[in-house]
């Protein structure tokens, strides 16, 4: 708690004022609530996730993070808070992330978003959430076009604590060629937008540097990926492998062994589950390093760890972490400016954008980018897993 108050409280007196100044860019979003709701109430934050089906031990986790985010940064501000998680299974596709935005634009006392955590919950929901005025951040939602390119799937109401694949897929990429000396290399897809993305971006590198690709696709609801297996040329070196569940992953890396293959699997961040995907020589790339080797997030770690006995600290619950305190700081900044009132939901969107914090649970200091709604100086971390199961940082 009381690094938590460390890291926040130093921020809001600069930041009000550098809210102010570029306040304007935002302007056009629509206010949802006309007469405003008062910073003594209790607010909630909206949250959006799988909580169940194969991406659910990433809602899971990242629930439990989240939790202890609003249990000790939330009372240092002066602010009561109330999380409302709310699920969305990535094997239902859009509707559970439409209906949701729904819900939550109509409670007037939901003052910000956290997630969508997928991309595809991300394109489906922003245009409503930005026509609300909420903003929305997400912890985990890594494609690309939700925030760059001519044809963006996310508003401006959108942004996110990660990097998108714009650094995940070079990086992957890049590690293949520069360190495996890959010749050939198998992609899959899953017809969904964050496989797509990631897939797509992969190809781009690895094509660029003449490595020859064979692309295959699959439904999102696949099981038996043996029939994929028997396509994968013997002499390939690497399937890409860009599920969002792990146990989908594993089923394939075995697959892989029970036919001959050579071919070792490579996961992006949605593999990246210890628990289910296990293979040793596998690779899956991550946004977020190993934190327990941070010496500044020793209290926080010791405190969530409390709070959940047993439960390992994986990838992706401290970035939600991140993403809660980023949501608090924007919502205290907006009660300072309107005086103990939120006037309007986009005031919190308005500051989110300035909102910096040091000492990141991530490392380093973190702040949004000036020419996008994405983080500054992000990247991607790559493991090997281990005989043993465990996920060993090699790049």
């Amino acid at each position: 708690m009381k690094k938590g108050l460390a890291l926040l409280l130093p921020v809001l007196a600069t930041a009000v004022v550098a809210a102010s100044a570029q306040g304007g860019r935002t302007s056009a979003v629509a206010a949802s609530a006309s007469s405003g709701v008062s910073c003594k109430s209790t607010l909630k934050i909206g949250f959006v996730t799988p909580l169940t089906g194969g991406a659910g031990f990433l809602g899971q986790e990242q629930l439990s993070w989240a939790k202890y985010a609003v249990k000790t940064l939330a009372p240092p501000l002066g602010l009561k808070i109330t999380l409302v998680p709310g699920d969305t299974p990535v094997e239902q596709g859009p509707a559970p992330a439409q209906a949701l935005a729904q819900k939550f634009v109509a409670d007037k006392s939901v003052v910000a978003i956290l997630g969508p955590s997928t991309s595809g919950a991300v394109a489906a929901s922003s245009q409503t959430y930005f026509q609300a005025g909420l903003v929305h951040v997400s912890p985990s939602a890594t494609r690309t076009s939700l925030t760059k390119g001519s044809t963006r799937e996310a508003t401006a109401a959108f942004l996110r604590v990660v990097p998108g694949d714009y650094i995940q897929g070079p990086s992957d990429a890049n590690y293949m060629i520069k360190t495996l000396h890959v010749k050939k290399v198998v992609i899959m897809d899953f017809q969904e937008p964050y496989s797509t993305g990631l897939a797509d971006a992969v190809e781009t590198t690895l094509k660029a540097a003449g490595v020859t690709t064979i692309r295959l696709s699959a439904p999102n609801t696949t099981t038996d990926y043996s029939a994929y297996v028997t396509k994968v040329a013997s002499d390939a070196d690497i399937v890409f492998f860009p599920t969002q569940k792990p146990p989908d992953a594993q089923t394939f890396a075995q697959q892989l062994l029970e036919q001959g293959k050579k071919a070792k699997v490579f996961g992006g961040d949605g593999s990246n589950d210890s628990t289910a995907f296990k293979v040793p020589g596998s690779y899956v790339s991550n946004f977020a390093p190993d934190i327990t080797g941070i010496a500044a997030d020793k209290s926080i770690i010791a405190g969530w760890k409390k709070d959940n006995p047993g439960k390992p600290v994986g990838s992706f619950g401290p970035p939600s972490y991140g993403a809660v305190q980023v949501l608090l700081t924007a919502i205290k900044l907006a009660c300072v400016a309107d005086h103990g009132v939120i006037k309007a939901r986009h005031d919190v969107l308005r500051h989110t954008k300035q909102v910096v914090i040091k000492n990141w649970i991530l490392g380093g200091t973190f702040r949004f980018s000036t020419k996008s709604n994405d983080p500054l100086n992000a990247k991607f971390y790559i493991f090997q897993i281990q005989s043993n199961g465990s996920y060993k940082l090699v790049g």
